[in-house]
């Protein structure tokens, strides 16, 4: 392992603060990343629209709330193999149901649903602005962000409750109801709320997709600001630092002997399994087209698959100092000391040797460190989009991601100088052509 690095990057991180601000749902996750990519030169592919005028050069395709784009180099056979970084634009939160408007005790309140695997008592007595998309009448689309202090999760009084630190375990039902004003349920009342700050009418309206959002914004925390808090890291780091490398590789003096794939795909945080999910056939059928649109055919749509190698990079866990029983004792990552390397033999996680050997060897080149991250064999091992990806393509694949505290809830915590340090074996990783 390479020697830890000990300068940091703050326009690294002030530019992903902003990306986090930006990105309280998947849906403004993707604008946020079509945002960096057109601003780099990258343009739209449309699903419906006809690719043989060229899907070369920098080009992306939006589906809801994930994103696949691709740089093809100039003169790239169409064969030429993929170099894949798979991440996931969603976040554990609440969401909104479809009849909203409820109350209790003179109180008005919105229903909500738990998304993911949620720590409930983190999103107690925190500020909730609202995010997701309207869709109108006409089919069109609308995002909308309400960051100001709009809902709260109250939590009760220990004076009246005297066994609240007893156990933290929460009934959603009875427990997590935010409120938001005095008089009762209003019927409708949220969705013109949230509608007048879309700048339409909610009559307009017939469908949406609404979830709550903590609107603290991200920070540095510790006595030297060594690591960084902020809401969803889980897995917006990702996604931020695929973007960065996918556009360094297009501007790159030398073009990449490979083709740079970002594939961020929503519902990973409840399996995945959706149009926009890694389990569906939205990344297959991208690169397809991309190869046929290229000259190629389903033999050279083969051989890329087979000369590529994907990245699945996620959140990952630091070694918890109140908890450190619950690690494994020769394997316990830190903020701050490089991306994670995650394996698990019961494929919960795809890495494998050669896997290990790709990505660390990303990470000399880069000369950045790593730690290697495996499970307690008594606890349950999480997983990823990584597993999905290697099985449903075929493709060699290692899951990473960044150490971090506080996983899936409301606020998150992970070294100030690692995001940077993802980003940049990220880089090294896509522009590196597989030997063999």
């Amino acid at each position: 392992m390479s020697p830890t690095h000990d300068t940091l990057d703050r326009g690294h991180n002030d530019d992903l603060f902003s990306f986090v601000r930006a990105s309280p749902s998947p849906y403004h996750v993707v604008a946020s990343a079509v945002q960096r990519l057109e601003k780099a030169g990258f343009a739209e592919l449309r699903e419906r629209d006809d690719w043989t005028a060229g899907a070369g050069g920098g080009r992306y395709v939006v589906r809801g709330g994930a994103l696949i784009a691709w740089y093809a180099p100039p003169g790239a056979p169409a064969r030429t193999p993929f170099r894949i970084v798979g991440a996931h634009t969603d976040s554990p939160n609440l969401r909104v149901k479809p009849a909203p408007d409820t109350g209790s005790a003179g109180w008005r309140q919105i229903g909500v649903e738990i998304y993911g695997a949620v720590p409930l008592n983190t999103w107690l007595d925190r500020d909730l602005g609202v995010s997701g998309r309207l869709v109108l009448r006409d089919g069109s689309t609308r995002l909308v962000r309400v960051d100001k202090p709009l809902l709260r999760v109250p939590q009760l009084a220990i004076h009246l409750d005297r066994t609240v630190n007893e156990g933290l375990a929460l009934d959603p039902q009875r427990h997590m109801t935010p409120l938001w004003g005095l008089g009762g349920p209003r019927s409708g009342a949220l969705l013109a709320r949230i509608a007048d700050e879309a700048g339409t009418d909610s009559t307009e309206v017939l469908g949406w997709d609404l979830m709550l959002h903590d609107v603290q914004p991200p920070g540095y925390l510790g006595a030297d600001e060594e690591f960084i808090v902020a809401s969803r890291l889980d897995n917006q780091i990702s996604v931020h630092a695929g973007v960065a490398a996918l556009v360094a590789a297009a501007g790159a003096a030398r073009p990449p002997a490979c083709v740079p794939v970002l594939a961020a795909f929503d519902h990973e945080e409840v399996g995945s399994g959706s149009e926009s999910g890694a389990q569906g056939p939205f990344l297959e059928r991208v690169l397809g087209r991309g190869v046929t649109a290229r000259g190629g055919g389903p033999e050279d749509f083969d051989r890329a698959l087979a000369g590529a190698l994907c990245v699945s990079s996620d959140m990952s866990h630091a070694v918890h100092p109140n908890h450190a029983e619950r690690h494994e004792p020769d394997h316990r990552p830190l903020p701050n000391g490089g991306p994670v390397i995650k394996v698990n033999v019961n494929q919960r996680y795809a890495t494998d040797g050669t896997g290990v050997a790709a990505f660390a060897a990303a990470c000399e080149r880069a000369g950045v460190p790593w730690q290697p991250f495996v499970s307690h064999n008594a606890m349950p091992c999480g997983t990823s989009i990584g597993p999905i990806i290697a099985a449903r393509l075929g493709v060699a694949t290692v899951d990473v991601g960044v150490a971090g505290l506080s996983m899936h809830s409301a606020r998150e915590l992970c070294g100030a100088r690692d995001p940077e340090l993802l980003a940049r074996v990220l880089t090294e990783f896509v522009t590196a052509e597989r030997s063999g």
